[in-house]
């Protein structure tokens, strides 16, 4: 049923801005109030629109209503119309959002976008800019406004017109405020203010002596300080016990000067936002390997690290044929001993299955696909973006769930959000402040993007496709593909405006391409927090619970539950807040009798999935993803550590770039949990930016 054209043109909100009047947002609380009490009746929710418009034209001619006035007005209607049940359901979805407003007021937040809780809590913590005094002096779209102004007048660099920039400005707004696409967070914090340092992922050298060791520890503290993440590969420095000609002593090995890194990190709080985080990675054929591997089984050394062993193909083939291998001394090039390269890798994997960590990048298959002439060794922390020595990369994501249309993905939106974030992450490279001229410089030469995407649990859920499925993976590939090809097609076309990446003519992209602007444009981010701020689950993740329970305001407690699920469950007719709560507990449905078995199919949480297909989706989207992907591979507490080698082999197998798994509760500490309200337990969706992988040590970017 049609709504009849209304002579109201504006209503007043609630903080006296004016907004054009939307009959339509009438008619969809109307129908949220008939699902909750079980009836499901479109014509009926507009039929009470076109009431309550034709009662405020009468009561406000020529004048603008308010908000207040509008909700005030329904509910008469309702009442009038003998809906007394479906009055009592929208007095709830009121008194539920006022709650929300007194929450927000109650953090000092003025939100003017409408976001959940969650947003507004971590932009209240990390984001919206402050005083002297602690106060919040900007709202949601006054951060957005900032950043896209700053990163939009990088277009002037390159003759663009003012009209041409104001133009861009607005563009990027757009897609930031309506939660299309988020940059990392250091372009959220830091894009037009003095500090302006803009990138999240960094790699430091690590040379054997003790200058570089401490040089490099001194640019982990300006980085940190700055919010970016610090990579290193401590492969260079000789193994312990080895001679120090200078000093005629005898060498400590990598794994203590880790401790410098770790302290370093304890000692600099990110602006006060977030703590650092770092990754470490010893190559195999080190001869301090094992001490590596078993160095996170004391829960309080190298808290400030993820660590990951740089696996050879030659090491995995001798793993796989149960054969050893040579361990080099990197100060003489020579080998020293012989392992076993199976019982390395089984200690590799007892010590993730105990721990979390040793994760393993798998080396040669990221410098297979490295451009460059010179090779890799070490990644950011999160382990999805693969650096040179002194190169940094910033990133953004794309939210999928907001270009889903039917069960179809629009995919003309989709290109031009693709285009569009590879500008503005084009863009991000210029109007930097770098921490340190070794980074300006090879930045600069090879224009590293990566542009990502996150709410992909919900895309699959409006698809009507489980996450564990054939279809899934194809989906994902299918997905990935266009993505890279318009990505690549953009970055193309800036190489015409602006010029190539000065370092084109030297890598191998020549080959294949005419004109390139970045050498690598694509990623697959953790997305912990920009996440949360687009109201989405984090990049590629399943979802780790249907509902949960959060605290907040001393004590009060907020049922969260995913809104696609929330959606159904009213639609199909089997909401209830007591069921909600009991999800809570769980976390998952799975084995609940009240919920049908096709939304307990759709509706697989992180913990519901076997891990084969956890690594399947993975490589899905490394297949046409220029960087690495980030993605833990959870699994259940009651796991094996044969579950972890099995992950670990499959992973390598599907030529994925590296992998990490995560045993639910392996760790005294974590970020997202599930249990009894009664424990006050719950699902935080808060990610702390505290090493990383979204499980053990949180989710970053």
């Amino acid at each position: 049923m049609a709504i009849s054209r209304s002579t109201i043109r504006f209503v007043r909100k609630r903080d006296g801005r004016l907004e054009n009047f939307q009959p339509q947002k009438i008619v969809r609380a109307a129908e949220k109030a008939f699902l909750d009490v079980k009836r499901k009746d479109g014509r009926a929710a507009a039929k009470l629109a076109d009431e309550v418009i034709k009662q405020l034209e009468k009561d406000f001619p020529g004048r603008v209503p308010g908000v207040e006035y509008i909700q005030n007005l329904v509910e008469k209607t309702l009442i009038k119309n003998n809906l007394a049940d479906v009055a009592k359901a929208y007095i709830l979805y009121r008194q539920k959002h006022a709650e929300q407003r007194e929450i927000k007021t109650f953090f000092g937040v003025k939100d003017d976008l409408k976001l959940g809780i969650n947003a507004i809590e971590v932009l209240r913590r990390r984001y919206l800019l402050k005083n002297n005094e602690g106060k919040i002096m900007e709202t949601p779209s006054q951060m957005f406004r900032r950043v896209a102004h700053a990163v939009a007048k990088a277009d002037k660099l390159y003759k663009k017109s003012d009209k041409e920039v104001k133009d861009s400005e607005e563009k990027f707004y757009n897609m930031m405020a309506s939660r299309e696409f988020m940059p990392n967070s250091p372009t959220l914090m830091n894009a037009g203010t003095p500090l302006g340092q803009l990138s999240a992922c960094f790699v430091i050298p690590v040379e054997d002596s003790l200058p570089s060791i401490f040089d490099a520890a001194k640019a982990q503290a300006i980085i940190q300080q700055s919010g970016g993440g610090t990579g290193f590969s401590f492969s260079r420095l000789r193994p312990e016990g080895d001679v120090v000609h200078s000093t005629h002593g005898i060498a400590s090995g990598p794994v203590t000067f880790m401790r410098v890194f770790d302290t370093t990190t304890d000692v600099i709080k990110q602006g006060g936002k977030r703590r650092g985080a770092n990754m470490g990675i010893l190559h195999c054929t080190h001869p301090d390997i094992v001490k590596f591997i078993t160095a996170k089984r004391d829960a309080s050394f190298l808290k400030n690290f993820n660590i990951s062993v740089a696996a050879t193909e030659e090491f995995m083939q001798a793993v796989l044929k149960n054969k050893e291998y040579n361990l080099v001394n990197p100060r003489t090039k020579k080998p020293v001993a012989k392992a076993n390269a199976k019982q390395i890798f089984d200690l590799i994997c007892n010590n993730a299955w105990e721990t979390g960590d040793p994760g393993l990048i798998f080396i040669d298959e990221i410098n297979a696909s490295n451009p460059l002439p010179e090779q890799i060794e070490s990644t950011n922390p999160c382990g999805e973006q693969p650096l040179l020595p002194w190169e940094s990369c910033n990133l953004g994501s794309i939210n999928l769930s907001k270009f889903v249309e039917g069960r179809k993905i629009n995919f003309g939106k989709l290109q031009k959000a693709v285009g569009l974030a590879v500008h503005f992450l084009d863009n991000v490279i210029d109007a930097n402040k770098y921490p340190l001229p070794e980074i300006e410089k090879l930045t600069k030469a090879n224009r590293r993007i990566g542009l990502g995407v996150m709410g992909f649990a919900e895309m699959l859920i409006r698809m009507g496709i489980p996450y564990d499925s054939e279809y899934a993976v194809k989906a994902a590939e299918k997905l990935m593909e266009f993505i890279s090809d318009e990505a690549h097609e953009a970055s193309a076309k800036l190489a015409k405006e602006r010029g190539d990446f000065p370092n084109f003519k030297r890598s191998k992209l020549s080959k294949t391409y005419k004109k390139l602007r970045n050498v690598a444009a694509t990623t697959i981010a953790p997305t912990g927090t920009i996440s949360i701020i687009a109201g989405c689950s984090s990049g590629i993740e399943p979802l780790f619970a249907v509902s949960f329970v959060r605290n907040v305001l001393e004590g009060t407690q907020l049922i969260e539950t995913n809104s696609e699920f929330e959606e159904i469950a009213k639609q199909k007719g089997f909401y209830s807040r007591e069921l909600m709560l009991e999800i809570a507990k769980r976390g998952s449905i799975q084995g609940m009798g009240d919920i049908p078995a096709d939304i307990r199919r759709l509706f697989v949480t992180a913990l519901d999935i076997k891990p084969e297909w956890h690594v399947k989706m993975q490589a899905a989207f490394q297949k046409f993803t220029d960087n690495a992907v980030s993605k833990t591979i959870n699994l259940p507490h009651t796991a094996a550590v044969e579950d972890v080698r099995k992950a670990y082999l499959l992973a390598h197998k599907l030529n994925c770039k590296g992998i990490t798994v995560y045993r639910y509760g392996s760790k005294p500490e974590q970020v997202l949990t599930i249990g009894p309200i009664e424990k006050k337990e719950h699902v935080t969706a808060e990610a702390e930016f505290a090493g990383g992988h979204c499980g053990p040590h949180g989710c970053s970017v």
